[in-house]
């Protein structure tokens, strides 16, 4: 799992969810993928997918109910998820800070 990324353009303003509980910066890179690293803050979240994602956990602890699905799938630092495009899924973080990069699947 990929924790240092090179030759990028990082986009300074965040994107800022659930009243700042989930935030994450966007990286670009030059072959037109992009990437969001970001710090989910304890709490139960969704989120609706466009594109299908990646979501790999390099920090911390998540639940993860992806929709259509009844049982959570835990996942810590080392794991990653996927999402299908068009989906969602609903993350639980029941303490400390979980840190993420997921990246945009094709």
């Amino acid at each position: 799992m990929e924790t240092q990324f090179e030759n990028v353009t990082a986009l300074a303003k965040a994107n800022v969810y659930f009243d700042g509980k989930v935030a994450s910066h966007t990286l670009l890179f030059p072959d037109g993928s992009k990437k969001t690293l970001g710090l989910i803050y304890p709490g139960e979240y969704h989120f609706g997918t466009e594109a299908a994602e990646e979501m790999a956990i390099v920090d911390g602890s998540c639940e993860v109910v992806l929709d259509g699905q009844e049982n959570a799938a835990v996942h810590s630092a080392g794991d990653a998820f996927e999402v299908p495009a068009n989906s969602g899924f609903t993350i639980r973080v029941a303490e400390g800070v979980c840190q993420y990069v997921c990246s945009f699947l094709s």
